[in-house]
């Protein structure tokens, strides 16, 4: 069965794939975009991201994936989870579109970030991916 929370979403980031890694292995980061979630880290994948446990008020998995492409990145971000007590579907419709409209807003932000000083169409300034 599949799991109540179930999400998949992909953005491209123009950025290195190293630069972006050490900003998802910031524990603080991970607080600041998942407060809903508590996340412990499953598997360090280096410059590929990181895959997590979820736990506390759900239980289930979540991953930043890092796909270099171009001159950038594809950010592949999954989270499967349940929720430890039920919950009635309207909350649960509730916290799935909370969880994606705040990461697509924040991934948004890191993206302007990193994006700032290039010209629009113009190719990333290459350095260490």
């Amino acid at each position: 069965m599949a799991p109540a929370i179930d999400i998949i979403d992909e953005s491209f980031v123009v950025a290195g794939q190293a630069e972006l890694a050490a900003r998802f292995s910031d524990p603080a980061l991970w607080r600041e975009w998942w407060p809903e979630l508590t996340l412990s880290i499953a598997r360090d994948r280096g410059s590929k991201g990181v895959r997590w446990t979820v736990g506390g008020a759900m239980n289930g998995s979540a991953e930043i994936w890092l796909e270099p492409w171009r001159d950038g990145v594809i950010v592949h971000w999954f989270v499967r989870a349940d929720p430890v007590h039920p919950m009635p579907a309207r909350r649960m419709q509730r916290l799935r579109e909370s969880l994606v409209h705040g990461y697509k807003r924040r991934i948004h932000a890191l993206k302007d970030e990193f994006e700032r000083d290039r010209p629009c169409g113009a190719p990333r300034a290459y350095q260490d991916r």
